[in-house]
């Protein structure tokens, strides 16, 4: 049993605010957004990215379209110093984007954090001190006059130390950490001060960044919150107030959609809503929910499976199936009356027209403006079967498929039993994923054999993976030749070189168990790839005991199933 709540919790006061203008409001345009992916849901990550993959996920914040990143911590690690001084000496950064860095309120670190911004063409330094009663008190031991004071000389310091780099136009971002749980009053007041020190103009605004640093109250609450210091900040037309909702309670979403209302000019959060404990606020969450309200939200999700699994790459975290609007099963209806209401409101919709608004019931948005397939929403009775032949695979054969390539292959055994009619046995089950995916008896192109090669680029110590492929295309002898960073990266490129587009959107490897089937233990490798010319997705899949063999062969697989050989020029050299 739970124990009682009203001996151990105090219940968050409500707000003075009896006139209160946000309920009546409604979002109208887009906020300024900032991506905190790279340093607040970096630094929650059980493995922090590494270099490959933070410049990854800057690249692919800049092509979705923010333009502000925060992309490091640079005086809590070298890696994040060296991560700022690679984007700016490297010549990373578009111009029309500008780079955020977070630190503490410590001289030793502002400066730190000053020194690895030299030469940016644009930065905001963002420095923030604890102003909560319980951080005040029990982790500082600092009176109300000390955290503003800390507040303050810390501001003047990094304002000097500005003025040594004019080069850089510098921004200057402040926030009361667990304003959420912070007297209105004393939070007010701090803000003020540190306004006040910066000198913020029309022109020169500061930042002023209110975070829910601990979501302790509803949604509502911390409206009430934003609204009170819009109306009671001085110098409020220098000021950009942004929002920096958790998730502790669940509600983070909507703390940012009231809190906008409220008068918030810029949301801070993570794509996904990875961070500390529960997460940041989700941006594409909120992103997308203003889409479906008619309002652009100026960033780009047409094609939100790329975005998903670059993040799911960079951060190591698996994106919940029911995730909104991007999780691999939020387009799929398994309950039959579910079913027939989209199917009903799909053939509405066409009878429409094109100019027609969404009208489609349990669909609150068209799959299509994400990049989504109709796939899994049409094949709903395939999709009802997903889940018993992705049992019988895994209990018959060894073989674990990916969500989305179990999609994929439903889909394929939906299409068997309307033509042939019937139940499949485990068997035939397993007699059509060979002739889909690892021996097609339509397939223009076969694995004969490959070899791997490496060297050491000239004028640098890099090693570099190159690959030798045999094939046959329709008979016909052939060898592919390709290098990368792996031995995949290399046989793409060996692909390419023949004149076929082709990306890999994800990659798995697992060994399969032993059984009466599927015969010895083998790896098994799946490659999602996409064809270059139309977007098209399709898996392959490889078997083999060598890991290696098996991925080349899924490759190849993939391919096939693209239908891409047809492109192939046969002036490869002879095998």
């Amino acid at each position: 049993m739970l124990s009682n709540p009203a001996t151990k919790y105090r219940a968050f006061p409500t707000i003075d605010l009896p006139n209160r203008q946000w309920p009546s409001r409604s979002i109208t345009h887009a906020p300024i957004w900032m991506s905190s992916d790279l340093r607040d849901g970096n630094q929650s990550l059980f493995e922090p990215m590494n270099a490959e993959r933070k410049m990854r996920m800057f690249r692919t914040l800049c092509q979705v379209g923010f333009k502000e990143i925060e992309v490091a911590f640079p005086s809590a690690s070298q890696t994040d110093f060296d991560f700022v001084r690679t984007l700016i000496e490297g010549g990373h950064i578009p111009d029309d984007v500008t780079i955020e860095v977070l630190t503490q309120s410590r001289e030793h670190l502002i400066r730190r954090t000053i020194e690895s911004l030299k030469g940016a063409r644009r930065a905001i330094v963002h420095v923030y001190n604890a102003t909560a009663p319980a951080f005040r008190e029990i982790v500082f031991g600092m009176s109300r006059d000390e955290i503003k004071a800390l507040a303050v000389s810390s501001v003047r310091l990094i304002k000097d130390l500005c003025a040594q780099q004019p080069q850089t136009e510098w921004v200057l971002q402040y926030s009361p950490e667990v304003f959420s749980s912070t007297e209105l009053d004393f939070a007010c007041e701090v803000c003020d001060a540190v306004t006040a020190e910066w000198g913020a103009t029309p022109d020169n605004k500061v930042i002023l960044n209110l975070p829910a640093t601990v979501e302790a109250a509803t949604p509502n609450v911390y409206a009430d919150q934003i609204e009170w210091m819009h109306t009671h900040l001085a110098r409020r037309d220098s000021v950009l107030i942004s929002l920096h909702p958790h998730n502790d309670r669940g509600t983070g979403v909507a703390a940012a959609e009231l809190g906008l209302m409220a008068g918030g000019d810029r949301v801070e959060g993570c794509l996904f809503g990875n961070g500390e404990r529960t997460g940041n606020v989700d941006i594409v969450t909120l992103a997308l929910n203003m889409y479906t309200q008619g309002i652009s939200p100026g960033l780009d999700f047409s094609d939100i499976n790329a975005v998903a699994r670059t993040v799911e790459h960079c951060n190591q975290l698996p994106i919940h199936p029911r995730h909104p609007y991007v999780g691999d099963l939020v387009f799929t209806a398994f309950s039959g009356s579910h079913q027939d209401a989209i199917k009903k409101g799909f053939a509405a919709q066409q009878a429409a027209g094109p100019d027609a608004l969404w009208n489609v019931p349990y669909m609150p948005i068209d799959p299509a403006d994400v990049g989504r397939s109709y796939d899994s929403v049409i094949r709903v009775n395939s999709q009802s079967g997903k889940g018993g032949v992705a049992y019988l695979m895994e209990a018959e054969f060894g073989v674990v498929m990916p969500r989305r390539l179990q999609v994929e292959f439903s889909g394929e055994v939906q299409n068997y039993t309307d033509t042939h009619g019937g139940e499949m046995t485990a068997q035939d089950i397993w007699k059509l994923f060979e002739s889909t995916y690892l021996d097609a008896p339509s397939a223009s192109m076969h694995y004969v054999e490959h070899h791997l090669f490496d060297h050491v680029t000239p004028g640098s110590k890099n090693r570099v993976q190159g690959i030798r492929i045999g094939v046959e295309v329709n008979g016909q002898p052939m060898l592919l030749t390709g290098e990368g960073n792996g031995p995949i990266d290399a046989a793409v490129h060996a692909l390419q070189g023949a004149g076929i587009e082709v990306q890999v959107r994800s990659y798995e490897e697992r060994s399969t168990r032993a059984s009466a089937h599927a015969g010895d233990a083998q790896a098994c490798a799946f490659l999602e790839l996409v064809s270059g010319a139309g977007g098209t997705e399709r898996y392959g899949v490889g078997m083999d005991t060598n890991i290696v063999t098996a991925s080349v062969k899924a490759l190849l697989s993939g391919v096939n199933r693209l239908g891409l050989v047809a492109a192939l020029e046969l002036e490869g050299e002879a095998a």
